[in-house]
Formats: C-alpha cells, structure tokens, sequence
C-alpha cells in the first residue's frame, strides 16, 4: 500500500536529552521472543561507540508485552496504530532524534552488535548504508536464517534489477538492517506502509544520486517462538514486484511498445508491396499482424508517459526533464491535431475502399488491393482516436502539477 507518512502516536518516556548522534529503530509487532536480547545487543554496541545514542521501540500494536520489555531496558516506545512494517518505521523515524538512524527487524535475525560497521560508513559521509546478508556483497546467510526461494531466487533477482534498473549499488536490496542520515530520510518522502518500505527507500535514494555504500552483515535464523515471520513470499514478492514496475515504466511499457511499433513498421514495409524475402510472402496477412504490433506498441508507450507523469505527480519519482520537455513540446492542442489528421487520414482511406465497393455495384471485392486500404485506414483511425482520448487524459494528469 502507499499512502501519506502517518503520524506516530509519540509516546516520550523521556526528556529530550540534547543532541543525539544516533537513534536505533525496531519496528516491533509482537516481538517479546527476542526483544531483549535485541536491545541487550544493541546497547552493547552503542556503548562501544560512546555516542550520544536512543534506542526507539516503534510499535504496531503488541499484545504480548513487548512494550513493557522495551521500557525496561530503556527504549523508548512509540505506539504506531497504522498496521503495516513501513508504517512503524515511519513511525519511529519520525519520533528518532538522532543525526543517524538504524533501523533493524526486532527478530533476533540481525545482530546489533554490528551498528559499529553502520556508523563507520555514516561518520564517513556516506546518507544511506545498506547491510548485505548475501555472500555476492560479502555478507553470510546462516544455517536456516533464509527460506530457499528469498535466498536463491527473490532476492538475488530484485537486486539484479535494482542494480540494472535503478542503478544502486547494492546486492541484497531487502535487508532490512541500514543506516542513514535522518535529513536523507526525510527528503525521500517515503509512501509505502508494507513491505515495500525498505525497497522504496532504495530505489528513491538511488534516482535522486544519493551517496550509498553497502556493508556485509551476517543473518541468523530469527528467534521467535511464538508466531511464524511476517512476511508472506507471494504476496510480498508481487507487491515488490509491482512497486519495481512502477517505478520503471520504461521498461514495463515504453520498451517492449517501442519494440512493437519497430516490428510493426517493418511489417508494413515488407507487406505493402508483397514481398518475397528468403523463400517468404508477405502479403495480406502480414499486414494485419503488422497494424496490431502497431496498436498495442502505441498504447503501451502511451501507457508508460501516463504511468511516469502520474508517478512524478504524486512525488514517487523525481522530476524528469527529458518528459517535462517532452510535455511542453506535444501539448493537448497538438495532440489533438496530430490525433484528428491521423483520424481524418484512417477515414479517409476508409472511404476510397467503400468508393472501390461501390464501383463494382457491391459485388465481390478484390481482397489482396482493397484491404491494403482498409487495414492501414482502420489503424490510422483507431490510432488518431488513441491519440485524441490520451491528449485529454494526459492534460488531466498534469492539472495538479499546473
């Protein structure tokens, strides 16, 4: 799901206290399995530091007791009453006071002894520190800590396209343990309530050029007793899934419609004039398939300009100025001219076939030359009508950006 960062119900169990370098964030649902043991780990490490440091509990709304847990060993308890990982996150972040953030799973499943290497990097300059767990970034994959499929097909996947598509330079894009700066954060304008939290953070950190380095950690099989993890591999992965394609419309459909309409020219090239290549005829029927590579490549490009001006409305991707130059210049009123002549065009053709019908008082047509006007007029037509419904949806897009 994506909706607006919600507002943490900040529970403070503690004066502010003056600068904090470091806040540690748990997003927390029913955690007293291992709880402590995390925040034990974690206070060791923040005392090797000898920061100015906070530990924040973000929680969604434990009935075990998890709360009481934290309060005891210090932690500060931020109750988030919107269900979802990223919604606690967003939750506690909002509340952290620290120049540095690390947020990491309350499971026992990363070892918070390792904050030290996180603010390393952080010190150095770094706005954002993603942990590795796979050994291809370095990192270690316990015995048991990782089902098969996350380990060996979901995960190496989405980090392969997040480093082809967006470019980070990372190779475990779902591990949840990373450092950051909070003014980094803050400029990310995260959206995503689910499981989606942590890939947003990576792929917006990665298209506004954020200066990112990667960290091996080890990963341990979790320690929770009580309840299996949160995280479902289907619906997860589709939703991760989605939230990459929608981030990248040029690859979902500007690519694969541009690919199309090249195939569907080509078509038209060799069909129009019959031609006889390679022991082939490419007459008639050639045609046809040639005018529905056409069609579906122009709407999937059409698709892909209304997915990304949507996607940059609604501040989920940075301003592009390739499509801002490309909106000043095919404006609503050259989209409806260019789409009218193409329909004027497609009728037109049209016609000149009925005419042929007409001269021979309706009777038996010469199908090999008339449908060389009908199928081009019936594509010209159906695309200038395409044009003229997607000019308007597209100026309806771009009303709240006016």
């Amino acid at each position: 799901m994506i909706k607006n960062n919600p507002s943490p119900q900040s529970e403070i169990d503690r004066p502010d206290s003056g600068a904090v370098e470091m806040s540690i964030v748990m997003p927390c649902l029913n955690e007293s399995d291992t709880l402590a043991t995390c925040l034990e780990k974690a206070q060791r490490a923040l005392a090797t530091l000898d920061i100015a440091s906070e530990i924040i509990v973000a929680d969604n709304g434990s009935t075990d007791g998890s709360q009481e847990i934290a309060r005891s060993y210090g932690a500060r308890v931020v109750p988030v009453s919107q269900k979802g990982y990223g919604s606690a996150l967003m939750g506690g972040i909002a509340a952290a006071r620290g120049k540095y953030v690390l947020m990491g799973d309350a499971d026992d499943s990363y070892d918070f002894l390792e904050i030290p290497k996180f603010y390393a990097k952080l010190a150095e300059g770094y706005d954002l520190v993603q942990g590795c767990r796979l050994p291809s970034g370095g990192g270690t994959v316990a015995p048991g800590a990782m089902p098969f499929l996350h380990r060996w097909l979901g995960n190496p996947m989405f980090s392969f396209l997040t480093r082809t598509w967006f470019r980070a330079p990372i190779h475990d894009v779902y591990c949840g343990m990373r450092g950051f700066t909070k003014a980094h954060y803050e400029g990310l304008n995260q959206r995503c309530t689910g499981m989606e939290f942590a890939t947003e953070m990576i792929i917006k950190s990665s298209l506004s050029a954020t200066n990112i380095a990667e960290v091996p950690i080890t990963l341990h099989p979790d320690g929770r007793k009580a309840h299996a993890p949160h995280l479902r591999t289907f619906r997860d992965g589709w939703r991760t899934l989605r939230f990459f394609l929608l981030y990248s419309p040029r690859w979902l459909f500007l690519i694969p419609g541009l690919a199309l309409i090249a195939a569907g020219l080509l078509g038209y090239l060799v069909a129009m004039p019959a031609m006889h290549l390679f022991g082939v005829t490419f007459d008639i029927h050639t045609l046809m398939f040639a005018s529905l590579f056409l069609l579906c490549g122009y709407q999937s490009v059409l698709f892909s300009l209304f997915s990304k001006t949507f996607a940059i409305s609604e501040q989920l991707l940075p301003d592009d100025p390739r499509l801002e130059r490309f909106h000043q210049s095919v404006t609503l009123e050259r989209g409806l001219i260019v789409g009218a002549a193409a329909l004027a065009t497609g009728v037109a053709l049209l016609g000149c076939a009925v005419l042929q019908w007409a001269r021979i008082d309706f009777q038996h047509l010469n199908y090999p030359h008339t449908m060389r006007w009908v199928i081009p007029g019936a594509t010209l037509t159906a695309l200038g009508h395409q044009t003229i419904l997607g000019s308007f949806l597209m100026s309806l897009i771009r009303l709240k950006r006016r």
